[in-house]
């Protein structure tokens, strides 16, 4: 599988930079570091300087590493090729997002002040946005993509559940951001509704497609044998 070199570059680039920060801001950090918010929006744990600087970057490399080298192990790695392009952006928004997770873990360290009930849902409305559009362009493999037990044995309903969840996605992206905008952090109860009416909804629409699909295939050795009998 050829990768994307402009993907490539961002992600270490986005990584590097985290330790960096890190690193700089080390001698002049406060002893705690907010590691956790509650729901309020407000910090409900601290953590050292080892686990609130370096923890987030050290997981995103190892986030890096895993989604680099996961293709060689899938038993799908045949179809990565397929949409190298799709799986580069998917990659880089995932590193992005942590990224910027990070910098207002260092930003609220060094004194600002941030609503994460109200911060949180905008940036994770943006991630949604982005991977909306890249999700029908996901092709089967056993890493990354909706894996239903309908999905993984039909490639008619892979791509259809997939192009439906790009949709879904997409929209719940805009209905993250505007509903916090507008009604503030007492709309995320009925977002956490709306993730699991997402799921369900997928769930059951691939199982439709899949039943009709004649050339759906059974998981592996749960076919019968030819000509065994009970």
């Amino acid at each position: 599988m050829k990768f994307r070199r402009w993907a490539e570059w961002t992600q270490l680039g986005l990584v590097a930079a985290m330790f960096l920060a890190g690193s700089l801001a080390w001698t002049s950090a406060p002893d705690r570091i907010p590691i956790h918010w509650g729901a309020d929006g407000t910090v409900d744990r601290y953590g050292g300087k080892l686990e609130g600087l370096l923890g987030l970057p050290a997981f995103a490399l190892l986030l890096y590493l895993l989604l680099r080298y996961m293709p060689r192990i899938d038993p799908g790695r045949a179809n990565y090729q397929s949409f190298v392009g799709a799986y580069a952006w998917f990659r880089t928004a995932i590193i992005g997002f942590f990224a910027a997770l990070y910098g207002v873990v260092l930003y609220v360290t060094f004194g600002g002040s941030v609503n994460m009930s109200q911060l949180m849902p905008h940036v994770l409305g943006v991630f949604l946005i982005i991977i909306g559009p890249l999700m029908g362009k996901i092709r089967p493999n056993w890493f990354i993509g909706i894996r239903t037990p309908w999905t993984l044995s039909s490639k008619i309903a892979w791509v259809r559940t997939h192009r439906l969840g790009g949709w879904l996605f997409t929209a719940l992206g805009v209905a993250f951001i505007l509903a916090t905008s507008i009604f503030g952090p007492s709309s995320l109860k009925i977002l956490l509704v709306a993730i699991v009416g997402l799921v369900v909804t997928l769930a059951v629409y691939s199982w439709f497609v899949w039943k009709d699909d004649p050339e759906k295939v059974a998981p592996a050795d749960t076919a019968p044998a030819g000509g065994d009998q009970d």
